[in-house]
């Protein structure tokens, strides 16, 4: 059963750890920083690739970054920095969510069932009333992924910084 987590205001959860943990907001940050550097990209090259050698080398890739980000997370959780959601957790979870439809709708993408930490983690955001709140239909997903899986030239900024080894816009 959820219970509300600890609050600032006894109504919004603390998505940063307080001001009194330096360590744990710099980390929070380079964990935010890290995902959408190398995690978002490496999700959409491997979507976009249309070649069956790129698709395995990307996939592989963007197995290496989901490997990593499970690698950082708190080794209890249930969320990645512990007990409660936290920011790490709202800025990942969206990407997370779309390995389980678009990417295994596009690519043929499945975890191996390990049930190991990334599991327990993604079995507690994608239950957690907030996500449930704001997440879109799988078919909305497949749908709006289309023209990234087809790697359509000229129809997203995404889409062409991929294709050009740039940052993401």
């Amino acid at each position: 059963a959820y219970s509300p987590p600890n609050t600032s205001d006894g109504q919004h959860p603390l998505l940063l750890p307080p001001l009194s943990d330096p360590y744990g907001r710099a980390r929070t940050r380079l964990q935010v920083d890290q995902i959408n550097r190398t995690f978002v990209p490496a999700f959409y090259r491997f979507l976009q690739a249309q070649e069956t050698a790129k698709q395995i080398q990307f996939g592989k890739e963007f197995l290496d970054e989901l490997e990593k980000f499970a690698g950082a997370m708190d080794p209890e959780g249930p969320f990645f920095s512990g007990k409660e959601l936290g920011f790490v957790d709202i800025m990942i979870a969206p990407w997370a969510f779309r390995i389980t439809n678009v990417l295994k709708h596009y690519r043929g993408f499945e975890l191996p069932p390990t049930k190991g930490r990334y599991e327990k983690w993604a079995d507690a955001v994608f239950s957690h009333p907030a996500f449930v709140a704001t997440c879109s239909t799988e078919d909305l997903y497949i749908d709006s992924y289309a023209r990234y899986a087809e790697n359509r030239p000229g129809t997203s900024q995404v889409a062409d910084a991929i294709n050009s080894g740039r940052g993401l816009p």
